[in-house]
């Protein structure tokens, strides 16, 4: 049983944990995109 359970933690944690990953890095970018570009046209 407990082994059962630990690979559905494992199963239903993995796609919680890419998802924000995916929800963090697309912010990253847009904040790059956004913030950066201003900042290093501003600079150059």
């Amino acid at each position: 049983m407990e082994r059962i359970s630990k690979k559905q933690k494992h199963r239903m944690q993995n796609p919680i944990i890419q998802f924000f990953k995916f929800i963090y890095l697309s912010i990253k970018i847009m904040i790059v995109v956004a913030g950066g570009h201003g900042g290093t046209r501003r600079t150059n």
